[in-house]
């Protein structure tokens, strides 16, 4: 039987299943990462729902698994050694899903870096940026009669789509034939982009058609289905 006790977060959100992964999270672009990558590899978890809405990210119990108060995190109850492991960032976690359960990176050396490198540009340039695209166009930003700062953040968005976009010129995945945690990564907050955030338009998204491509078919799969919506908000 395994013992989380001595994880405060348990004491918020009891597992239920304590010999499962458990999952913190929202359904975010960062959230979604997480629980698709959990749906595509098959590893057995507990998900367990942080509201934004009661704060609960900034709960004592929240931080003592991730004092940046930031989702998702998770406690693997087998982790190295047979020993529960916690981690917090969803880059990281998509690396240690991939090895823990040896799917969706590469097994050459080389391969892994390029993959690895591919998340970076994921987590370092489209998440922020995108994520500033939305606060000007759908938040509290679009009140600014001043447009350069959202001018700013539409271009460099431009800008690294058009990245991607070469990228997948003559690829399936961003890998190529492959799809990996590189993919798992960039295509919720594309999705995000050109939906939640509405900013379609304004980014000039009809003129990415190799990422249009490849987020339909990313759309499809049904591990992505299942997890976009995990945690449940109900």
């Amino acid at each position: 039987m395994n013992d989380l006790s001595a994880f405060p977060i348990t004491a918020k959100w009891p597992a239920r299943h304590a010999d499962r992964i458990q999952l913190y999270s929202l359904p975010t672009p960062n959230g979604v990462k997480v629980s698709i990558m959990l749906e595509e590899t098959g590893l057995p978890y507990e998900p367990h729902l942080v509201s934004f809405n009661t704060n609960d990210q900034m709960s004592p119990e929240f931080l003592s698994l991730n004092p940046n108060n930031k989702i998702p995190a998770i406690i693997d109850p087998n982790g190295p050694g047979g020993k529960p492991l916690a981690l917090f960032e969803s880059g990281a976690i998509l690396i240690y899903l991939a090895d823990k359960s040896g799917k969706f990176i590469p097994a050459d050396e080389a391969g892994r870096y390029e993959t690895i490198q591919w998340l970076m540009f994921q987590m370092g340039g489209i998440g922020p940026m995108f994520g500033q695209v939305g606060f000007f166009n759908k938040f509290a930003g679009k009140d600014y009669e001043d447009k350069r700062p959202r001018d700013r953040y539409v271009a460099e968005s431009r800008r690294l789509l058009n990245v991607l976009n070469d990228r997948l010129r003559e690829r399936q995945w961003i890998m190529g034939e492959h799809y990996t945690i590189a993919d798992i990564a960039t295509f919720p907050w594309i999705r995000n982009l050109v939906g939640f955030y509405e900013a379609g338009d304004l980014v000039g998204f009809d003129d990415f058609p190799h990422v249009k491509r490849a987020l339909d078919v990313f759309l499809a799969r049904p591990a992505v289905v299942k997890g976009l919506n995990i945690p449940s908000r109900d």
